[in-house]
Formats: C-alpha cells, sequence, structure tokens
C-alpha cells in the first residue's frame, strides 16, 4: 500500500468521526514544505552565485549586473530551478536575485502559503535596486501577481505555471488527500485563519494587473491545468499568454520559447523607456 493510499483511507475514515483533527493535521501538512536538494544539474550555477541575506533573516542568491530582475520559486523550488532563465539573464546584461521563499532554503520559517511569499518578495524589493522586472513560478508566480496587489513595484511581470486562485489549490489538495466533506470545510477555514486574509482576495479576477506581462503554461502540466493560465490573461489587460504543448510543471522553466518570450518583454520595456525619455 502506497502512503497517499494510506493517508486518503485514514482521512476517509477518521475524518467524518473527527473532521477538525484531522482538517488541523492536514492543515500543518499544507503549509510545511519539504527540504529538497538541489538536483546535478542546478550544481553549477549555485557554485557561481553570490548568498545574500535579506531583512527578517530572508535568504537570496545574486549573479550579474544591470537592471535587477527578481525571481520568486514555487513550492518546495529553488532558485537554482530557473538555471536556464538565470544564464539567459545574465548574459544579456541584468542582475538576478533569486529568493529562497520562507521556510525554504536557506530562509527562516517552518511553515509557508502564497501570502507569507508575497510578502517576502516586499522584503526583499525594500532593500533591493528598483526592479526591473519579477519573474514567479508555480506559488512563486502566484505571489508575484498578489505581490504586485500590495505594493510591490516592477516594470514587468512573468506568470509561469500559476493558479489563478488560491481556493482551486486547496480543493485539489482535499480530494488528493481523500478528506470528506466536513473535513475538507474545516481544512479550508484553517488555511484561510492561518493565513489572515479571505480566500476571495486570492483570486486573480479580483486583481489590478496594470503593467507589462507575461503568461507561461504548458499543456501537459498536471499540477496546475492550463485553463488557469487563461483566467489570468482574462484578467491581465497588458499580458501577452504563451501556452506551450509540452513542458508539465517543471522543464517549462528551461524551455527556449519561455526564455525568448522573458527577454523580449523585457526588451520591449526598455525600448518603451527610451522612446519616452
Amino acid at each position: 500500500m502506497g502512503a497517499l493510499t494510506w493517508v486518503r483511507g485514514f482521512n476517509g475514515t477518521v475524518g467524518r468521526l473527527a473532521p477538525h483533527a484531522v482538517a488541523s493535521k492536514m492543515r500543518r501538512t499544507f503549509m510545511t514544505p519539504r527540504d529538497l536538494p538541489p538536483r546535478d544539474w542546478e550544481l553549477p550555477l549555485l557554485a557561481h552565485s553570490e548568498r545574500i541575506t535579506l531583512r527578517f533573516g530572508l535568504s537570496a542568491l545574486r549573479w550579474g549586473h544591470g537592471p535587477a530582475v527578481l525571481l520568486m520559486h514555487g513550492w518546495e523550488g529553488r532558485p537554482t530551478q530557473f538555471a536556464s532563465l538565470i544564464t539567459a539573464l545574465v548574459d544579456n546584461g541584468y542582475s538576478v536575485i533569486a529568493l529562497d521563499g520562507p521556510a525554504h532554503g536557506r530562509s527562516p520559517g517552518r511553515e509557508a502559503h502564497v501570502l507569507l511569499f508575497a510578502r517576502a518578495m516586499l522584503e526583499a524589493a525594500a532593500e533591493l535596486p528598483p526592479l526591473y522586472a519579477v519573474v514567479g513560478h508555480s506559488m512563486g508566480g502566484a505571489s508575484a501577481m498578489l505581490a504586485v496587489q500590495l505594493g510591490l513595484r516592477t516594470q514587468a511581470l512573468v506568470s509561469i505555471a500559476a493558479p489563478s486562485r488560491f481556493l482551486d489549490v486547496l480543493r485539489g489538495f482535499t480530494r488528493m488527500v481523500g478528506l470528506p466533506p466536513r473535513a475538507r470545510s474545516a481544512f479550508i477555514q484553517e488555511v484561510e485563519l492561518s493565513m489572515g486574509m479571505p480566500l476571495k482576495h486570492l483570486d486573480v479576477a479580483h486583481y489590478q494587473l496594470n503593467i507589462p506581462g507575461l503568461i507561461v503554461h504548458a499543456e501537459d502540466d498536471t499540477f496546475v491545468p492550463v485553463r488557469a493560465a487563461q483566467a489570468i490573461h482574462e484578467a491581465w489587460f497588458d499580458s501577452r499568454l504563451l501556452r506551450l504543448e509540452q513542458g508539465g510543471h517543471q522543464k517549462v522553466l528551461a524551455d527556449p520559447q519561455v526564455i525568448d518570450a522573458v527577454l523580449a518583454l523585457l526588451a520591449g520595456c526598455r525600448l518603451q523607456e527610451r522612446q519616452s525619455a
């Protein structure tokens, strides 16, 4: 019997008898990331990085010189998962700062969620040069869009494989771990209380996104359905939607089409700057 099968069986039985106890346990599981080591292909870029510490102990890696681009990885992710994009940005004259999200890597904390990621980006930005662009993957993309709503300033924004509604993420998790109805409702309420923000505020359909943007999603992403990208695109007037046939949830980060599209977005912003100067 696999571990997930056992969890689903336990939750399905005990969740009917003690829904709040099971919901509390699953809330902790949902918000506690595993510490996953970098892959071999990430190590060369890691070796050439500069480790910096920002306010509240937030840790980040930095490469290159030039206009600042802030990167935010996804759940249980790492800065060096952006290796191909980082190399391209540095080669094109940008400085790259990639955060370890709260409770990830060397940043402090035991639990994390999308709002904590967004606040971490705001805290980091307060100590960094003006941001030219922000790029987020998966939950990092969702947190980047949320951070803009909370006051993060940047000239351009890129969302890769991000969900459009946090409630969809929660419902997907409850289905995966087999929570029965009462435990499912209790779990969603516990997450909302822990975050301190109503879930209705974590829906891109209600955001004001008034900066140039790029939305990337692969058709074969099995973690976040591609319809989320369409929903983000419909809510974001000045955005381009790049849908790829393949790339899944992770490999999309290294796709040459994605790297070219990011560089094109940034080049367009620089051209617009020069024309308006």
